[in-house]
């Protein structure tokens, strides 16, 4: 096992099962991931959604499992690669949302009424180039002798990346223009 292995299972675990609780915690939640499935320009054209959705909350949990316990190698490698599919199929439907100007909400993290937009494009190509780092890793570098203190380290910085991700759209907030205040409508004389 590596740091980077560490952080980087800490990282997209951490997403994908807040992801997927989100999405799946009560009636609401899931009905309204089940409205942006169906609201979503797909290439292969309209999808059934519930089917879909159903389909995205099993990967989601089963990338987050594996990713979260201890597992072999090659369920960690295949558990990234799901997670990357996951990852570049989703960027591909907030991109097509955007250039098409539908104003769906993100529903990446359950309830949001913030509408898919290029900061969610921008978040998920880093969490994607965080995957396949994480998956490279895994298969190519030589498992190491890890210290306990930097297993603590690379595992907090997961974790906090992964909490900075799951407030994306507050954090994307931040860094939007602020609009001016518009000017009163009283008349100069009165109060």
């Amino acid at each position: 096992m590596t740091y980077v292995e560490i952080g980087v299972r800490c990282l997209i675990g951490t997403v994908f099962l807040a992801s997927s609780l989100g999405k799946s915690t009560g009636r609401r939640a899931f009905g309204e991931f089940v409205g942006a499935v169906r609201a979503m320009p797909v290439p292969l054209g309209p999808l059934p959604a519930r089917p879909v959705a159903v389909g995205v909350l099993l990967a989601e949990f089963t990338v987050a499992a594996l990713l979260l316990t201890p597992s072999p190698a090659p369920a960690v490698v295949g558990a990234l690669a799901l997670a990357s599919g996951l990852l570049t199929a989703f960027t591909v439907g907030i991109v097509m949302s955007v250039r098409r100007g539908l104003a769906t909400p993100c529903r990446c993290f359950g309830a949001s009424a913030t509408p898919m937009g290029t900061p969610h494009a921008v978040r998920n190509g880093v969490l994607l180039t965080a995957s396949l780092t994480g998956a490279w890793t895994v298969a190519t570098v030589r498992p190491a002798v890890v210290e306990p203190l930097g297993a603590v380290a690379a595992c907090l910085m997961g974790l906090a990346l992964a909490g900075l991700v799951t407030a994306w759209d507050t954090v994307a907030e931040l860094f939007r223009p602020v609009t001016p205040p518009r000017p009163s409508r009283r008349s100069p004389g009165r109060t």
